[in-house]
């Protein structure tokens, strides 16, 4: 389904571009500043109205090149979708509630030695085999979520499951922090990351997103962000699991429009003897989100003369 291929934080699957549904958990929602810097504060929260329409393009490059005994392969994926959240409801207290989905889709894939898969929801009829079931989930109702002005999930119902109290973390929504913050403050999303060993057993890797308010210009704010890992890591096969989430970015927000207005994540790590001693995996990769403002109409040359 779309709503899982287009949300994992796994940057070689070739249609994650929508909005993170990975299996990562928020623990917490903590603000942190070991020394407040002086100046004023500033309350980032999510601010629409019943009957808004959000749309945003997201385009998602990842690139890698594995090295196993000499032997080389690559892999290139560009995806692009138009991701869109209709507001249903704004209660008193701000907890807001939209639909997700995708309007159209743009993906491509080339593997070594082999011919460049591409699929276009708005020109193709027929999609090709490996996008089968993200052709399904075009134009149709993914996601139903409610969170509370920081961003916070509170209530999510995918489409065809029941409704859950508990959601897992997302990155559908960019977190923002409970309380005012000042340039310079932080505020942390611990994550547990679960990696699969060569066993088949899982161990859970502590990760936190540590995302600091760097200025704000005119109402935009401009939030850096990074993956922290809190769990030491030693064992090169984990780490080739664990380094495809080591991102790091930049996201500005428009503080009065509540909403955020852009988003670019990138990803630039290798691995040295994750499958034998002279083996290696490059990683490339590079997340966008643009907020696309409705175009207001105009009216007809006859009507201007008029």
């Amino acid at each position: 389904m779309l709503s899982r291929i287009c949300s994992s934080s796994y940057w070689l699957i070739p249609c994650a571009l929508v909005m993170a549904s990975i299996a990562v958990t928020v623990v917490a929602d903590e603000t942190t500043s070991p020394a407040v810097p002086a100046g004023p504060k500033y309350a980032l929260r999510y601010k629409f109205q019943p009957g808004d329409i959000i749309r945003t393009q997201i385009w998602h490059q990842a690139n890698s090149e594995t090295t196993i005994s000499g032997t080389s392969q690559t892999a290139e994926t560009t995806s692009g979708s138009i991701k869109v959240w209709r507001i249903k409801n704004v209660e008193p207290d701000g907890h807001i509630t939209f639909e997700h989905s995708v309007e159209s889709v743009d993906m491509r894939q080339k593997l070594s030695d082999r011919q460049e898969i591409t699929y276009n929801s708005k020109t193709d009829k027929e999609p090709p085999p490996i996008y089968a079931d993200v052709a399904k989930d075009v134009s149709v109702l993914l996601t139903v979520v409610t969170i509370d002005p920081s961003g916070k999930i509170l209530k999510r119902i995918d489409r065809g499951q029941k409704t859950t109290t508990d959601p897992q973390n997302s990155d559908m929504v960019v977190p923002l922090p409970a309380e005012p913050v000042a340039m310079g403050e932080s505020w942390n999303i611990p994550q547990d990351v679960p990696i699969t060993l060569e066993d088949g057993d899982t161990k859970v890797i502590k990760t936190r997103q540590h995302y600091t308010l760097d200025k704000v210009v005119h109402g935009v704010a401009t939030i850096s962000v990074a993956t922290q890992v809190l769990t030491p890591v030693n064992n090169p096969a984990i780490q080739s699991q664990l380094v495809q989430r080591l991102t790091e970015g930049m996201i500005r927000f428009d503080v009065d429009a509540g909403r955020v207005i852009s988003k670019k994540l990138d990803l630039d790590e290798r691995v040295l003897g994750f499958h034998g001693a002279d083996s290696s995996v490059h990683f490339v990769g590079r997340f966008t989100e643009e907020y696309l403002p409705t175009t207001p109409k105009t009216a007809s040359k006859d009507s201007a003369k008029k």
